[in-house]
This record gives C-alpha cells, sequence and structure tokens, in this order.
C-alpha cells in the first residue's frame, strides 16, 4: 500500500550576502513535498541538503531553547522550529531575516552582538557590596519573588521581540523589550541593591522605559510567552514618579 503524497509546499527565502560586492537582494523559491509533522526548521534544512547548499540560516537546538533560528515569516518574526508548515494552508512562506539587527547572510543575523551591547548598557549582572562565598549556602529569598526572577530568566534571547518592536524600528538606540525584561528581572531580585533612582539613569528616557509604546507586539510574538507587558508598564509606573 502505497503511501498518500503530501502537498507540494513553496519556501520564498531572502537571499543576500553584504558581503559581497555582486550580491542583490532577491527571492529564490523552493518547492517541496510536505511530510507530517513538517517544521519550518526541518524544511530548510531540506532546501540545504537537497536544493540549495548555500542558503544561510542559524539552528542549534531544534527545541525553541537556544533562539538561535529566529526569521521573519510571512511578515511576523518566528522561530523556525517551532513553526508548523501545516498551519499554512495556503502552502507559501515568505522568509526574511529579521530587522534591527545586523545582517550576516540571507536569514541569518548578528544576534549575539546586539544582545551583548544591551546586557553591558543595562548593566546585566547583579550589583551588591557583599563579597560573595561560594563555600556558604546562597541567602534564602521568598519562594514567590525566586519564581517571579526565574519567571523573567526563561527569556532565550531569540530577538524576536526586537524584531517585533515598532520602536525599535523607528529608534536605532532603543533598549528594546528584552532590555527593558533584563532590567525588570534584577529589579525583583533582592540580592542586586540597585535603587530605583539607579535603574533611572540606565533606562529613563525615550530609548528606554519611556520609549515604549506599548503596541504588545513584543509579548505577542515572544515564543517563551513572558509577561514583557506587564513588566514594561510596572517599571514605567516605578519611574516615572522620577522624571
Amino acid at each position: 500500500m502505497s503511501t498518500p503524497k503530501g502537498r507540494e509546499i513553496i519556501i520564498s527565502a531572502l537571499k543576500f550576502n553584504p558581503r559581497s560586492a555582486v550580491s542583490k537582494p532577491h527571492f529564490v523559491d523552493y518547492k517541496l513535498e510536505e511530510t507530517p509533522g513538517m517544521t519550518l526548521f526541518i524544511a530548510l534544512t531540506k532546501i540545504r541538503e537537497e536544493y540549495d547548499a548555500d542558503l544561510s540560516f542559524d539552528f542549534v537546538c531544534r527545541a525553541g531553547i537556544c533562539g538561535s533560528c529566529g526569521m521573519v515569516v510571512n511578515g511576523k518574526p518566528a522561530l523556525a522550529c517551532r513553526t508548523l508548515i501545516a498551519n499554512y494552508p495556503e502552502g507559501k512562506l515568505t522568509l526574511m531575516p529579521m530587522p534591527a539587527f545586523e545582517l550576516i547572510k540571507d536569514l541569518s543575523v548578528n544576534t549575539g552582538k546586539w544582545m551583548d551591547a544591551m546586557s553591558k548598557r543595562v548593566e546585566s549582572w547583579i550589583h551588591s557590596n557583599e563579597e560573595v562565598d561560594i563555600a556558604k549556602m546562597e541567602e534564602r529569598i521568598d519562594p514567590d519573588i525566586a519564581d517571579q526572577t526565574f519567571e523573567l530568566d526563561r527569556c532565550i534571547e531569540c530577538g524576536i521581540c526586537v524584531a517585533s518592536c515598532g520602536t525599535k524600528l523607528m529608534r536605532p538606540d532603543f533598549v528594546g523589550p528584552v532590555g527593558l525584561n533584563r532590567v525588570a528581572r534584577f529589579e525583583v531580585d533582592p540580592h542586586d541593591n540597585r535603587t530605583h533612582e539607579d535603574y533611572y539613569e540606565l533606562i529613563g528616557d525615550d530609548d528606554g522605559i519611556f520609549g515604549c509604546m506599548s503596541l504588545l507586539a513584543c509579548e505577542d510574538h515572544c515564543p517563551k510567552h513572558l509577561p514583557l507587558q506587564n513588566k514594561i508598564a510596572y517599571l514605567r509606573r516605578k519611574l516615572v514618579a522620577l522624571r
């Protein structure tokens, strides 16, 4: 008994190498057969292995944990490994690299460079005058506070919230939802001794907490479903009194 043939799908991917003097941005269509449970990651891997070894995109874990495979799918940022082809009944997916990040090639962007600069900008480490003694048990904190910290720590720095952010696209220096989420994570953590005045110095301007237009796209597209807008609104209420 023969296996039913899957439908034909079309993956239209932007190709461009900014380091090549002769390369120009253009779309290339790839036709392939959909298989049961096929994700965009699987489709792209098949394309690179069987049709176009030159196609560039990023991946590591295939499980929505590393955040490497972010790209724009039919106009919306998403993780390729979490994108089911079956959810696109028209059978055509148009792929572009995420905006706001340096383009490496085709669908590959340098999120790491941007995230490193953001981390330094918001001083993403515990600020405390106490010396750490690794031989001793860490100071206990309230379980509810620990849960709040761990919730915000689930961010995988995929860059999808940044690519979704209207403010970021208009303001290149905007710290982005992921940067504001990082500040919120340390504001909650009782190990950090910084005051609201300290956080105001970091993000108390239109390139920080007051630049957010609350369009909700960051939270709508976050693959980890983080409460980004709630935390941004919380920080804004805390810091607006200092303006």
